[in-house]
């Protein structure tokens, strides 16, 4: 059998590993191949497209790239028709996905999304292309079932695949006076939340900062905006961080759930380009851009969006963090948090699931 897998961010590349383990551990003679990272590759993925080159964050980014789009697409279409498989596995990385379902459809191959585009933050609108052109969709976050359920739309609850990955499970620590600092995966996000996060230094001479590169990003590119900073750059660390620090200042995405899921209090921070936020505040409509808070339903971390997040927010936020109660409380809700996000087991779970909707497609080895 041969699947077709296309990730276009670093915690997509996480998550198509982890699935494609377990896909393997099923079915060992499975092929593999597509657009992901470096992880998909440790899984034995073959990729004709490399994260790293492809990841544009916001409306204003996406347009000012739109000849690498384009030629991305044209590359992985062809690559589709060269290479027949037997289904394709979108997962996540909706701005590139969902505008290549009606083409998929078209070749009249199944289509399995892992990992839902958060489709319920925006207005109506965008949901009928999942019922007309996706076979099932694989949803991580508890109250997505229920949210396309209203939609008249089936989809399978698997549970969050940071499960699989994290075993820690908040509990108070002895204080080490760690600052992790989280900026983000997409080079234009970095660029605009690590310069604020950095002053921070200014304020908190006692304690030790450490940024968490992503895998997908260079040395040399936080290099240069670090400068002479008394912080610690470490590449591709960030779980081996989270587990060292006290608290953290973390971009909003799937990093805010991993910081709550090692038990680190956090502020989350937000900011796109101008001409992007006000597009997106004209579509999104959600109480809360944090994963954390949004899983909780209530505002249980600090969100920091686009002017109010600056260095004397940030500086007020992060004091805050270190008031024992309020410290306490977080911790608290990151217990409710985990018990609402279900048990481990959720790639093993999709992967069962998908190769049941494959049926006969699938060749038993």
């Amino acid at each position: 059998m041969k699947l077709y897998f296309i990730a276009g961010e670093d915690s997509g590349d996480l998550h198509s590993k982890n699935l494609v383990r377990a896909l393997k551990a099923q079915v060992p003679s499975l092929e593999t191949r597509g657009v992901g990272g470096d992880k998909m590759i440790d899984a034995g993925t073959e990729l004709i497209a490399h994260i790293k080159d492809i990841n544009f964050m916001g409306f204003w980014e996406v347009l000012k790239n739109l000849s690498t789009i384009r030629r991305l697409f044209k590359k992985v279409k062809a690559d589709i028709r060269i290479w027949k498989p037997d289904a394709v596995v979108l997962v996540d990385y909706p701005g590139f996905n969902l505008r290549m379902l009606p083409f998929l459809k078209e070749l009249g191959l199944p289509v399995y999304y892992y990992i839902s585009p958060q489709l319920w933050a925006w207005k109506k609108g965008r949901k009928e292309i999942i019922r007309q052109y996706v076979d099932r969709m694989f949803v991580i976050l508890p109250f997505e079932k229920d949210f396309y359920a209203k939609e008249g739309i089936e989809v399978d609850f698997v549970g969050h695949p940071l499960l699989d990955e994290l075993t820690y499970k908040p509990v108070e620590k002895e204080e080490s006076k760690t600052i992790a600092l989280l900026p983000g995966s997409r080079s234009q996000e970095i660029k605009r939340m690590l310069p604020v996060m950095l002053n921070m230094t200014h304020h908190f001479p006692g304690y030790n900062f450490v940024v968490a590169g992503a895998p997908s990003k260079t040395e040399a590119f936080y290099k240069d905006m670090i400068g002479n900073k008394p912080v610690e750059l470490r590449m591709n660390q960030t779980y081996k961080i989270l587990e060292e620090a006290d608290y953290a200042l973390v971009t909003s995405g799937t990093a805010t759930l991993e910081t709550a899921l090692h038990g680190v209090p956090q502020v989350v921070c937000y900011k796109g380009s101008f001409i992007s936020y006000q597009i997106g505040k004209r579509l999104v409509q959600v109480k809360f851009i944090a994963l954390v808070n949004l899983i909780l339903d209530r505002l249980a971390v600090k969100e920091l969006i686009q002017n109010e997040f600056n260095v004397a927010n940030l500086k007020k936020e992060l004091e805050l963090l270190m008031d024992s109660s309020h410290r306490s409380r977080i911790l608290k809700d990151y217990d409710d948090l985990r018990e609402k996000l279900g048990n481990e087991g959720a790639s093993e779970r999709c992967a069962k699931s998908l190769l049941g909707y494959l049926g006969d497609a699938v060749v038993q080895p």
